[in-house]
């Protein structure tokens, strides 16, 4: 066994696309930093950020009706859509800077133009949607959004939809036309480049072992490179933990007071993918229902167009089910070891109240390729079986924490980066919306972990980033020039929306 020792700046786990963004954000602020990656598959972006493994949807709550929820009063709360769309424009701000530096190449390899659409059946769904609409529409981050109740409407923007329904039950829809596709595989992968071009040491079949501090306060981090069998030892000033599902375990062996009482719950999707080109040919948008009761927020059915590999490309779902697993390359005991005295008192009492879902999880892995299509024919009335085949999506891994609002072992829906006090390391753990939000959580590692360069940093921020720490929605002129300005850099010759 080699037990060779060596120093560096910056440690990545994970070859990702969290990874990947904060490498090229660093790689900006500090370019004489030196950064080193590990990464335990032989490639980049091949399991939460692999483009068959996440929804592709670049998430600016344009058409996920669980990002506004109606209050007691009746009124709709759009507060957590305006936070997630402005997210979603600071990725746009960064990928159009990679794109006009020629840092990158080739935009419409992992984005697109596509229409998002949200639609809902039945009278008080109906009404949620119109108030949705109204309460959206009259913001600057969501001009251009169109609603309609009428089939006719309906059957031009969505005819493979509506094709074979009757007309009997109400049916609404809100189409935006300035929604994406996004391949976060393929972003991954030119991230990836464009790093290695930058001397970032990037090492694949590298597994991480172990992370333990040492006494000057730098991290020493285990790995075992998997070809050769040997362990090496390399030590940082910072680490970043980016590992998918695997972070949690990862984060567990820092011994970091931040890291006690939090666990994980996997999650497995699936989806249907067509494979008749005919079909494929009728639909042109990502259009999101409503999630059914007492299923989870991340079982929103959507039927999707995706471009993938340059082929355009009809995926429903997600299906949830069930796996012990925190990767789909992950081991059956992953669930069990991530349970820790410290959490023990945090995950039972998270799997007391979620009976349900584990009861639905249960249920969703039953189901037959047939009751599948029964789904799927709530969107498709006339969808045939021998089009459609099944494809395993990506594990996501839910949060469980203790919290002030929702008590011990509380499961969380969303992304949240953990970090030690000082700021030496950070892990990112959690879900949707994820990748789409990719600058902003990386934004936000920065902040927390190297707040003495900040100063000296905010210039080069703001020219990657130039709407960074300003409220877009506040800046209707401001927004309309970052959107016109991205929408052409990014090739997303969409119809020209005026914000101001």
């Amino acid at each position: 066994m080699s037990s060779v020792q060596k120093k560096t700046d910056v440690i990545l786990i994970g070859a990702g696309v969290m990874s990947a963004t904060l490498g090229s954000l660093l790689k900006e602020l500090a370019p004489e930093w030196e950064i080193k990656v590990f990464e335990k598959l032989a490639n980049a972006g091949e399991e939460s950020s692999n483009e068959w493994n996440n929804a592709g949807t670049g998430h600016s709550a344009l058409c996920e009706l669980n990002y506004t929820s109606e209050k007691s009063d009746g009124s709709i709360d759009i507060s957590k859509a305006i936070k997630i769309n402005e997210q979603f424009q600071l990725s746009r701000q960064f990928w159009s800077y990679l794109v006009n530096r020629k840092l990158i190449s080739n935009p419409q390899d992992f984005i697109m133009p596509l229409p998002h659409m949200s639609l809902v059946q039945g009278e008080k769904n109906v009404t949620f949607l119109k108030k949705r609409f109204e309460a959206l529409s009259n913001n600057p981050l969501f001009k251009g959004m169109e609603y309609s109740d009428d089939p006719e409407k309906l059957k031009e923007w969505i005819p493979l939809i509506m094709e074979g329904r009757t007309p009997d039950e109400p049916i609404a829809a809100t189409k935006i036309d300035s929604g994406t596709d996004v391949n976060f595989g393929a972003l991954t992968h030119m991230l990836f480049d464009h790093l290695k071009s930058k001397d970032v040491e990037i090492n694949y079949k590298h597994c991480v072992k172990g992370i333990k501090r040492t006494g000057d306060g730098s991290w020493k981090v285990k790995v075992h490179n998997i070809d050769s069998g040997e362990s090496e030892y390399h030590t940082a000033k910072f680490v970043f933990i980016g590992g998918g599902g695997g972070s949690l375990h990862l984060l567990q062996k820092t011994g970091i007071p931040e890291s006690k009482h939090i666990g994980g719950f996997p999650v497995s999707g699936i989806f249907m993918v067509c494979n008749n080109p005919d079909v494929v040919a009728q639909h042109h948008a990502k259009v999101y229902g409503k999630a059914k009761v007492g299923a989870p927020p991340m079982s929103v059915p959507h039927l999707d167009t995706r471009f993938i590999d340059n082929k355009k490309s009809l995926l429903f779902g997600p299906f949830a089910g069930f796996s012990p697993k925190f990767l789909k390359t992950g081991s059956m005991f992953d669930l069990v070891t991530s349970v820790k005295p410290d959490n023990l008192v945090t995950m039972l009492s998270a799997g007391a109240k979620n009976l349900s879902l584990t009861k639905y999880l249960i249920e969703q892995v039953m189901l037959s390729k047939e009751k599948r299509m029964e789904e799927l024919r709530e969107f498709i009335p006339n969808a045939k079986s021998e089009d459609w085949d099944l494809v395993v999506a990506g594990q996501r891994v839910q949060v469980i924490k203790d919290t002030e609002e929702g008590g011990i072992g509380t499961l969380q829906f969303g992304t949240e980066v953990v970090s030690a006090a000082d700021g030496s390391i950070a892990a990112l753990l959690g879900a949707s919306p994820g990748a789409s939000t990719a600058v902003h959580v990386m934004l936000e590692v920065i902040e927390k972990c190297f707040p003495q360069h900040l100063p000296e940093w905010e210039t080069k921020i703001k020219e990657m980033v130039p709407s960074y720490g300003v409220s877009l929605m506040e800046n209707p002129e401001l927004a309309d020039e970052i959107h016109t300005s991205t929408a052409q850099t990014l090739g997303l010759n969409q119809k020209e929306l005026s914000y101001s």
